[in-house]
């Protein structure tokens, strides 16, 4: 049988692509080679609790455009990201705002913390800092880096932020307000019964393998469609032919717990290098649940290696270079696009992705 779109991957902008692609009359066929649709955004229901297996997903946008799109395949509840950092035996809120300063100095208000920060920013001011740790101490000042950056910022890059380069941190929101909301965007919250039924509606209709593995389908199948959307690795697609680019990847250790309530909050960030993991993520608090037990996360960084799952790409200098190398192969290509974050070696937030995934149906339809 031959489709108009072989589309690679179940993850949202696939699923959007295909979605979308269907509704226009085209013929679709979607693989993955995972054993379950909804790419990264999967939930799994363990002990009656969604639970977020590749990590938190809290989908927030100012584009109302999006967030209609989205509310068609679900309803949202009102969860606002509140995530709070342990170091040591203390614990602060984020992201930085009058709570997290009250916390850290015994101030009041926001002119006491204005006059500290400037302060200790003026003691580590540098005119061009050349890494990240004098870009954060010239842009936060001591305080606020030893405790709630340093700590966190080297556990997630895998080495010292005087390793990292400055860019990484270009600047630093401070809201001198007591403001717990970690996102800035109108719309925000958890699509009530997670996110897997959402790209179940999408891709109603829709043939769809899993456990497929690309390379060996397409062997087998070379012609099985006039166009293929490749949401995987552009790197991998072409053989690592120019060289493997660079990501971080995270483990995650889930366990199911007999107490109803952990840590009373869905992310705590622990912010020390000493403690491995970066944060625990307890899932019933993104749906407000009532369960008995509970089930929480514990999330580890660490480099990519082939035969892992590829989380967040290093934009730095050097990837971006190679990555533009393999993007001029891609735009040679006349039956094969190249889409999301690991097509596109591109970290986007889950708005962003549907804002592409449209864009691309767009142009091609």
């Amino acid at each position: 049988m031959k489709y108009d779109y072989l589309i690679v991957g179940t993850g949202l902008f696939g699923a959007v692509f295909a979605y979308e692609a269907q509704k226009a009359g085209k013929k679709c066929l979607v693989i993955d080679k995972r054993e379950h649709i909804a790419g990264n955004i999967y939930c799994e229901n363990v002990e009656g609790i969604n639970v977020h297996k590749y990590g938190a997903h809290i989908f927030h946008t100012s584009n109302k455009e999006v967030w209609d799109y989205i509310n068609q395949f679900a309803e949202f509840n009102h969860y606002i990201n509140s995530p709070v950092a342990a170091y040591k035996d203390e614990t602060y809120n984020l992201p930085f705002n009058m709570n997290t300063f009250s916390r850290l100095w015994g101030i009041r208000t926001p002119q006491e913390a204005r006059d500290i920060i400037e302060k200790q920013r003026a003691e580590y001011g540098v005119a061009e800092p050349k890494n990240l740790e004098e870009q954060a101490l010239s842009l936060a000042g001591k305080d606020v880096y030893e405790k709630l950056i340093k700590g966190y910022t080297e556990k997630q890059w895998g080495r010292p932020c005087t390793e990292l380069p400055a860019f990484i941190i270009k600047r630093l929101p401070f809201r001198f307000i007591y403001d717990n909301n970690y996102f800035n965007d109108r719309y925000q919250g958890i699509p009530i019964g997670g996110y897997t039924p959402i790209v179940a509606k999408m891709l109603e209709g829709i043939e769809v393998r899993l456990k497929t593995d690309y390379f060996d389908f397409i062997k087998e199948n070379p012609d099985i469609a006039d166009i293929t959307l490749f949401t995987g690795m552009i790197d991998e697609y072409y053989g690592y032919q120019l060289g493997a680019l660079e990501y971080r990847t995270v483990r995650f250790e889930t366990e199911v717990l007999d107490c109803e309530n952990y840590q009373g909050n869905a992310v705590v960030n622990y912010t020390e290098r000493e403690v491995p993991y970066t944060r625990i993520i307890e899932h019933k608090h993104f749906e407000f649940g009532k369960q008995p037990k509970t089930v929480i996360s514990r999330e580890y960084s660490s480099e990519w290696k082939p035969g892992i799952e590829p989380y967040y790409p290093i934009n730095n200098e050097e990837n971006n270079s190679l990555f533009a190398k393999y993007r001029e192969l891609a735009d040679k290509e006349e039956k094969i696009i190249f889409g999301g974050r690991l097509g596109n070696y591109k970290y986007y937030d889950m708005d962003k992705v549907i804002e592409a995934a449209l864009e691309l149906v767009k142009e091609q339809l």
